[in-house]
């Protein structure tokens, strides 16, 4: 296992070019299916600095995945932007059934999950959680970053040999992900080789209400986004 790299080394030609070979085997997926309770709007189209989130998550997954797709429920307002969408297979039960319906329906091994209302989601972060699944043994299910001493269930790489478990947990109406990660073979990255990438852990800031989003816009991590 890798352990952690500066973030010049993840800039650098090389790196990107080992991205390009194993990301064949993963595609991207943004979840973007949720109830929305807390939020006036769609959280995809929150709009920071003039630009809208499910704009920018969409163009960091496409330069790293050649499959990227959108899990949505209500599929209308995201068809413009011209990737597969996809509704839940099995009943709606937050994003772990995001999770099922993205696996079940992509042609890769994997997928990259990225939440609809993560904005400043940096591209080393993607790619180092990338490499790390790339050197791991082919009995790990998922590999997810630790951030403020918690798993981030929703920024990270899951297995399709998972499928199976999954289904069994919505049917059982067992659908927290955090216990999910403890149940099948997850490998942690840990937090302090996720610093090294992103100090700030501007990535992992998400906006589920809007109480967040005016903290956002008033901050300085609003020149993030870009």
């Amino acid at each position: 296992m890798l352990s952690a790299m500066p973030a010049s080394l993840l800039n650098n030609s090389v790196f990107k070019n080992r991205s390009a070979m194993y990301n064949k085997k993963i595609s991207g997926l943004i979840l973007a299916g949720g109830e929305n309770r807390r939020f006036p709007i769609p959280k995809g189209f929150i709009k920071i600095n003039g630009s809208l989130v499910i704009e920018r998550s969409l163009s960091l997954l496409k330069k790293v995945f050649d499959e990227v797709s959108i899990s949505a429920n209500k599929p209308e307002p995201y068809f413009y932007l011209g990737v597969p969408l996809i509704g839940d297979v099995l009943f709606s039960k937050g994003p772990m059934s995001g999770i099922y319906s993205g696996l079940a329906n992509t042609s890769t091994d994997s997928i990259f999950t990225i939440a609809c209302d993560m904005p400043f989601v940096k591209m080393e972060v993607i790619s180092y959680i990338c490499e790390r699944h790339k050197d791991i043994s082919d009995d790990i299910d998922a590999t997810i970053p630790i951030y403020n001493g918690q798993p981030q269930p929703l920024l990270g790489i899951y297995r399709k040999t998972i499928l199976s478990y999954i289904d069994d947990l919505i049917l059982n109406e067992k659908t927290s992900m955090r216990h999910l990660l403890t149940e099948i073979n997850t490998n942690f990255i840990k937090e302090s080789d996720i610093m090294v990438i992103d100090q700030e852990g501007e990535s992992f800031v998400n906006i589920n209400t809007m109480e967040d989003y005016e903290k956002v816009v008033n901050s300085d991590q609003r020149t993030a986004f870009s």
